[in-house]
């Protein structure tokens, strides 16, 4: 084991706004310099990375997780997420413009904001970051903290699973709405692309009720999901007609863009029959295999790579396939698209410690 992989002791506080101070103008695209000693420990410490190659990642999802602190709706939350380009679609962003947006969050001149706000801002981020590492972890939490199905927190992540070969997935054990700062969620759907009732406690009628925009009041004014599915289905002539089962459709994300969620990419692998659902394991194989196509097909066209993606246990509700067949096949689908795509960081969400053991390869 190297000495990056090692586990590492909390930073001083006073190194870690000093690389903040650093970071503040490349922004996110500096992290893959040299340097910044005490945000890889840092990242190291809190478990968000597990080696040399994830340390970017990781130093940007220890960032994220100290804003979420801060508070997300708190002006000092808001103003670190611009000036460090933590906001979906503002990673690239120059940092003049960065500090414009974070300027216009306390409506002052940029020139204001470099001189007395920003200090503010990251002196309160740098107490966050080592705020987060203080946190338990989600094992060590007591057990009037844990529910039925799991911690009332999700986890950043549990631990890493092998798929064979070198390859590994990030598994959480969390309701997959929860998740944060991954480019892609999939849904497991039926052939008829129909999403799950908001109602009902499924990966897809999860998503559907998350990514809905809602009123002032509360209220579901776009279900947006649903609707460009439904979009989808008029463009390719299938509206009530199925589709070839594997097949795999993107939408946006909608409300769920606030938790870094960019899109939300549809595996139709279930086949309604009167007696009841039907699911052919290579199906799955084939919507893997879909979904990495299209992530990179969607990062050529995007500009923006869509690094990160997460699977459910595809077809494995209710009347599905066995939950333990779902991950066997899901594995196999995935060390193959790793082998051809090593970048890809791929995770696996399931909701209960007990589909976590059940899944696990012995």
């Amino acid at each position: 084991m190297s000495q990056e992989q090692l586990p590492a002791s909390p930073p001083a506080y006073d190194q870690l706004l000093e690389e903040l101070r650093n970071i503040r103008r490349p922004g996110l695209a500096g992290l893959r310099g040299g340097g910044h000693t005490a945000l890889r420990t840092a990242a190291l410490a809190g478990g968000f990375c597990g080696g040399p190659d994830d340390i970017p990642a990781g130093i940007e999802a220890l960032l994220k997780a100290a804003v979420r602190r801060l508070g997300e709706g708190d002006l000092l939350g808001r103003a670190a997420a611009h000036t460090f380009g933590l906001l979906p679609d503002r990673r690239g962003a120059p940092a003049p413009d960065r500090r414009k947006m974070a300027a216009a969050v306390y409506g002052v001149t940029s020139e204001r904001f470099r001189k007395h706000q920003e200090p503010q801002v990251l002196q309160q981020l740098a107490e966050a970051v080592l705020a987060v590492l203080r946190e338990p972890p989600v094992a060590a939490l007591p057990p009037a903290a844990l529910g039925a199905t799991g911690p009332e927190r999700p986890p950043k992540r549990i631990e890493q699973v092998p798929v064979g070969g070198r390859g590994t997935v990030t598994l959480h054990v969390s309701p997959v709405e929860l998740l944060r700062d991954i480019d892609v969620l999939v849904s497991s759907e039926n052939v008829y692309l129909e999403m799950s009732k908001t109602f009902r406690p499924t990966v897809s009628g999860s998503l559907r009720l998350a990514a809905a925009v809602r009123d002032p009041a509360g209220e579901i004014v776009d279900d947006v999901l649903v609707r460009e599915l439904g979009a989808w289905l008029r463009t390719h002539g299938r509206p009530g007609l199925p589709v070839r089962p594997g097949t795999v459709v993107p939408t946006s994300s909608g409300a769920l863009a606030v938790r870094g969620i960019r899109r939300i990419y549809h595996a139709a692998v279930v086949v309604p029959h009167e007696d009841g659902y039907r699911v052919d394991p290579s199906s799955i194989a084939r919507a893997v295999s879909a979904c990495f196509a299209l992530a990179r097909e969607e990062s050529e066209r995007g500009g923006t790579p869509l690094r990160s993606i997460c699977f459910p246990l595809l077809g494995a509700g209710h009347g599905g396939l066995d939950r333990a067949l779902s991950a066997t096949w899901l594995r196999w689908a995935i060390r193959d698209e790793l082998a051809k795509d090593p970048d890809r960081q791929v995770h696996l969400v399931v909701r209960d410690r007990a589909t976590a053991d059940a899944i696990r390869p012995r």
